[in-house]
């Protein structure tokens, strides 16, 4: 059996009262409290998440943006210093290699963001594809990322630093920031639907930050969040998951994240023709939202029909703890993908009624 990988906060886990589980491949944390309570605490207050077993990579040299063109879907060329984009690569079929993010530290100076899961196929692909003057490293094992999120994360934040957070807008970053007395790139991103921040930091820095932001936070109810509630919490924003939104078989215009997307670019990226011929004629199939009309919980992989015939399948479903209604995210026929359509859900021996809805299930409050 193969030894499950740790991050440099796996022996402060146990202190927060961890439950931690096999997580491809990674000891993390399931939950602390439990996943509603930490999932209520993100939504109302603010919540910590340890995400450093996400994958760092470093793309630098002269030719960076030619290259980085030519291996992503979205115009890489738009991004200023000290702004980071969502955006895909994909395979000449169309099939999501995976979904990251890119950080523009300067000309020539690139850090890409990747899933835990695939981050020695991102880093294979890249490398494979180098052309020009490039050189792609994989800083993975020199990097620890936290995430706070929650309409309080600012507020909690800034109590560790001098720098001046509301200054760094969505989207946006600053390298070399002062928190708690170590130094980090602190960005305003996030994978909740809520507002918040990343913060990349040394592996030997990561447990002090970590500390540090829930005594600071505590008063405000501040929570350690585990997977179990980055997953409903992403999942009720309409955030893709790869291995289930998105995957080598699953293009992200059927994924329902075209935005990221641009065909209309000159240059020439992999999967472009299919992927602008999607765009433009429509894709064989769509990401939908499902609410559930008869009584049970749809689940990544069951089956979707309509009368008779098999129209595609759950990627996601659960409760929503916000909601407290029991919705999903299924991939099916896109001639079928029209709101208020009825499908039936196959749960375990039963088909279960359910209903077509708008997506993103929760919108953030605006202030």
């Amino acid at each position: 059996m193969t030894e499950l990988l740790r991050t440099p906060l796996f022996d402060v886990y146990e202190k927060y009262g961890a439950k931690t589980i096999d997580f491809g491949g990674w000891d993390l944390p399931v939950q602390f409290s439990s996943i509603k309570e930490e999932h209520e605490a993100v939504r109302t207050k603010a919540g910590l998440f340890d995400v450093s077993h996400m994958g760092e990579i470093e793309v630098k040299g002269p030719g960076s943006l030619a290259y980085l063109q030519k291996m992503m879907t979205n115009d890489v060329s738009i991004l200023k210093d000290g702004a980071a984009q969502y955006t895909a690569m994909c395979y000449q079929d169309g099939g999501t290699v995976d979904d990251l993010l890119i950080y523009k530290r300067a000309d020539y100076d690139y850090l890409l963001v990747v899933n835990a899961a695939n981050i020695e196929k991102d880093f294979n692909w890249l490398k494979d594809h180098v052309f020009g003057e490039v050189e792609v490293v994989n800083i993975s094992n020199d990097v620890s990322q936290l995430a706070l999120q929650g309409p309080l994360a600012e507020k909690v934040l800034q109590t560790l630093t001098s720098t001046d957070l509301s200054e760094i807008r969505p989207f946006k970053f600053k390298d070399k920031v002062e928190v708690a007395g170590k130094i980090a790139l602190v960005s305003r991103t996030g994978y909740t639907g809520e507002d918040g921040f990343e913060i990349y930091c040394k592996p030997e820095d990561a447990s002090t930050l970590w500390d540090e932001i829930l005594a600071s936070g505590k008063e405000e109810g501040v929570l350690p969040i585990g997977l179990g509630a980055r997953d409903t919490l992403r999942f009720e924003a309409n955030l893709a998951l790869y291995g289930q939104e998105l995957a080598k078989d699953i293009t992200p215009i059927e994924a329902g994240i075209g935005f990221a997307v641009k065909t209309n670019k000159e240059e020439d990226f992999f999967g472009k023709a299919v992927l602008k011929q999607q765009k433009e004629e429509g894709a064989p199939r769509k990401l939908v939202g499902i609410e559930m009309i008869d009584k049970g919980i749809p689940r990544h992989g069951y089956e979707v029909f309509v009368g008779d015939a098999q129209v595609g399948e759950v990627t996601t479903g659960t409760q929503s703890p916000t909601l407290k209604k029991n919705i999903g995210l299924a991939l099916i026929s896109a001639n079928l993908a029209v709101l208020g359509t009825e499908v039936e859900v196959q749960v375990r021996k039963k088909r279960l009624k359910a209903v077509i809805v708008s997506t993103p299930f929760y919108k953030r409050p605006k202030n």
